[in-house]
């Protein structure tokens, strides 16, 4: 079990500061998708829409309604998925699981940024939130190329 200096080490100061600064925090008017992700467990919610260009993510917009971590993992997921495929987001999705699981490294780049949750790996009630963004986005790109 964790103490309360673990659980303050968690919430570092690079966590809070990703937290409070969350690149494309707006819907899109236009998105070719948009998805919406609700962890049960916490409450916390993220809807990412999307806008593609040939197979690319072209735009991003994002309402996320979560902890800090969540809220994180959201700034960490937007500053790097601009001009991404799909299989990228999809491998830094399955990475990033892993990573929480203590299955696997920090995700490959563009995703690196990740690295800044390794401590959540002990906090298994918080990966949820953490996943969020990621898959609300790679669910959302998968639907925007269907639809395409």
């Amino acid at each position: 079990m964790s103490n309360d200096s673990d659980l303050i080490k968690l919430y570092s100061g690079r966590i809070l500061a990703l937290a409070a600064d969350i690149p494309h925090l707006r819907r899109l008017d236009k998105p070719d998708a948009s998805v919406s992700r609700r962890s049960p467990l916490c409450g916390s919610s993220v809807t990412v829409d999307v806008q593609l260009k040939n197979g690319q993510l072209e735009a991003l917009g994002q309402d996320v309604k979560a902890c800090a971590l969540g809220q994180a993992a959201a700034a960490v997921t937007a500053g790097a998925a601009i001009g991404t495929s799909l299989e990228t987001v999809q491998l830094g999705r399955d990475q990033l699981k892993a990573m929480l699981k203590g299955k696997g490294g920090v995700p490959d780049a563009p995703f690196d940024g990740f690295e800044v949750l390794l401590p959540a790996t002990e906090y298994k009630n918080r990966h949820a939130s953490i996943m969020l963004s990621i898959e609300a986005l790679a669910e959302a790109m998968s639907t925007a190329q269907e639809m395409a």
